[in-house]
């Protein structure tokens, strides 16, 4: 039994020593995200996108994290300065993987975060980019399950500003739990779809 039990942790050991330096700053950037220090995550995944001149997955994430925290804000000059961040980051990886859907709708929730700030300000010209993105992700990935999913949600937030209801957009969401469920993803750290998050909003929409 100690003979086993020393074989495991030398493969175990093995297997460490076997990461390379970015998939230790990726799973150390996921691990302080996971546990809410956003601002070291964020940096921490800028300096692997330093490092890591060939990868959009660094700058990708580097501008989600403050894509989700500006709509807390409240103070617009702070929310055009953190989405002009997450803006150079999503131009970073935009530059190093074109016409990739994942950034596409990424880029669309930038512009979501503007309208959720101030829709009358702010709802007809983003809302026109992100026809027009949501259009083009489509072209390139028709069964990616989180342009689906973006883009239903994308509708539902439209339908309750114009009083409309939601149902129309539930069977999409529905789709893309069910083409999550056979997805393979081949790429360490490619964006994952999130099920429990999906099942909420479903959830919302059958409202």
């Amino acid at each position: 039994m100690k003979k086993i039990i020393t074989l495991l942790t030398l493969v175990f050991t093995v297997c460490l020593s076997a990461q390379t330096p970015y998939e230790k700053g990726m799973e150390k950037a996921f691990e302080l995200w996971k546990t809410n220090q956003t601002k070291e995550a964020s940096q921490l995944f800028e300096r692997i996108a330093t490092a890591e001149k060939d990868n959009w997955l660094p700058p990708y994430y580097a501008a989600t994290i403050e894509i989700i925290e500006s709509f807390q804000i409240k103070e617009e000059a702070t929310l055009i300065a953190k989405l002009n961040k997450a803006q150079t980051f999503l131009d970073a990886a935009n530059s190093l993987s074109p016409d990739n859907p994942e950034i596409l709708i990424r880029q669309a929730l930038l512009h979501v975060a503007y309208m959720a700030f101030d829709g009358q300000k702010y709802g007809m010209t983003m809302s026109m980019k992100n026809a027009a993105l949501y259009k083009k992700a489509f072209e390139l990935a028709p069964e990616n399950p989180r342009v689906i999913l973006s883009k239903a949600e994308s509708d539902m937030g439209a339908a309750r500003f114009f009083g409309q209801s939601t149902k129309p957009f539930c069977e999409n969401i529905k789709k893309a739990i069910e083409l999550s469920k056979k997805e393979e993803l081949t790429v360490k750290f490619y964006p994952k779809f999130n099920i429990e998050r999906a099942e909420k909003v479903l959830e919302q929409c059958m409202k």
